[in-house]
């Protein structure tokens, strides 16, 4: 797996408003004890400076279920762009003020190094934030647990694609909040109307760039999540288990689709085809289009920016295919043990998963694609919402068999390769395919 390639999904934060629904605690909420966990910034990783938890411990009601078990203090570890990390900060207060337990916070700037690091040395989180996508290969190596046992949440409040995301080989390994994936946002100030065909969409982008001017058509990353909508879009894909052969990067759909999207999308960007500087462009005002996720959402408007979000166009002869995610809250190993703190941990995530309040407020203030099956296609959700959902429906979820770690590496490799014209699609692929298959060995 890619930490580049990771680092841009942000996922969706809490809100500044939720402490006025504070009350939504569920039912889950446990009993009275005194007790204490340790603080966030240990050496399994830097946390931010400043601790999230803002609650005592010593409450004395039981919770609905019966259970008078003594209170704990756990760890949740997640990473969020700045504009989100606030809300978040909120929603762990709120927690806070109404349980008898108490959740200590932290903004992680590196998470797959930290989690792999601090969860075997016994010092990482109870809980951490992250899409579906590390499922296999963490629980594989013993960085997650099963928590099927002790869940009060039946996997039937989520969508069929949320519930499975969190599953590996029968067991329960977090719980979902959040769908992810990209599509197009487009800066109204700029232009009129979303596009309706990909020539529409060409037309309006050759339009508006002028790099002298720093000025382009389309802001976007072009790494190997962003750009699954188009090596996709042709019945190509990265890798499949349930199709021989496993591994169809090189395939001449797939080919097919990196050729589009160097034809129709590259002149018109930034020369960078790093996030950073894709994202700032639109960002910035200074571009007409934008592939993005919902994520982004925060930061367009912490800028001012206006936009609209609206569905991908159709390719002649194709459909947009991109990757999907689910943001989940994972049980890490620290969960396998019947402490307090584990309680605390697993009242947490289930009280933030179930929170309907929380999860429309995070809609319309961030974007944030619900995954509750009350809430999907509810009208109440906010119009830049729906695109995404559709774009989510639309979509394949990204493969959490580890084989697919060693995918993303060498496609980002041949991705930049392509970009950059140091080598032509079918050689760029070529060469990821046999990296790919020499790391699977």
């Amino acid at each position: 797996m890619s930490t580049d390639r990771r680092t841009l999904l942000k996922h969706i934060g809490g809100t500044s408003a939720l402490l006025a629904i504070a009350g939504c605690i569920s039912a889950q909420e446990q009993g009275s004890g005194g007790g204490s966990g340790n603080g966030d910034a240990q050496s399994g990783g830097n946390a931010s400076s400043g601790n999230d938890a803002n609650g005592s411990a010593d409450g004395t009601a039981g919770n609905e279920s019966g259970s008078t078990g003594p209170a704990g203090s756990a760890k949740a570890w997640y990473s969020l762009p700045k504009p989100e990390q606030p809300a978040r900060k909120e929603a762990i207060k709120a927690f806070n003020a109404q349980s008898e337990h108490t959740i200590e916070g932290a903004d992680i700037s590196d998470m797959e190094k930290k989690t792999t690091s601090a969860i075997p040395a016994g010092q990482g989180p109870k809980t951490f934030e992250w899409a579906h996508d590390w499922v296999g290969d963490y629980f594989q190596r013993g960085f997650i647990v099963d928590g099927s046992d002790q869940l009060e949440v039946n996997l039937d409040t989520f969508t069929s694609a949320a519930a499975g995301a969190v599953q590996f080989e029968g067991n329960v390994v977090g719980l979902p909040h959040a769908a992810e994936t990209v599509t197009l946002i487009y800066n109204t100030d700029v232009v009129d109307e979303a596009p309706k065909t990909m020539a529409e969409m060409v037309s309006t982008m050759k339009e508006h760039h002028d790099p002298g001017n720093d000025q382009y058509g389309l802001s976007y990353p072009f790494d190997p999540y962003f750009t699954s909508a188009w090596l996709q879009a042709f019945g190509g894909y990265y890798f499949d288990p349930e199709k021989d052969p496993m591994l169809g990067v090189n395939k001449q759909e797939t080919v097919r689709g990196l050729e589009f999207a160097l034809d129709k999308l590259k002149p018109y960007m930034p020369n960078d085809p790093k996030y950073e500087p894709q994202a700032a462009a639109f960002a910035a005002g200074n571009a007409a289009f934008a592939i993005n996720g919902p994520w982004y959402l925060a930061t367009l408007n912490e800028k001012g920016v206006n936009y609209e979000v609206t569905t991908l166009p159709k390719p002649d002869g194709g459909e947009p295919n991109p990757y999907t995610g689910i943001t989940m809250w994972y049980f890490a190993k620290g969960m396998e043990n019947d402490d307090p703190a584990t309680e605390a941990a697993r009242n947490f995530v289930e009280w933030y998963v179930t929170n309907e309040d929380q999860m429309l407020q995070l809609a319309k203030e961030q974007g944030t694609i619900p995954v509750l099956s009350s809430l999907v296609g509810s009208d109440d959700l906010p119009s830049e919402v729906k695109p995404f959902s559709e774009a989510v429906k639309g979509g394949t979820p990204m493969p959490t068999r580890p084989k697919m770690n060693k995918v993303w590496p060498a496609m980002e490799t041949a991705l930049i390769k392509a970009f950059n014209g140091d080598a032509a699609p079918q050689a760029a692929l070529d060469a990821a395919a046999k990296t790919i298959r020499n790391n699977w060995e």
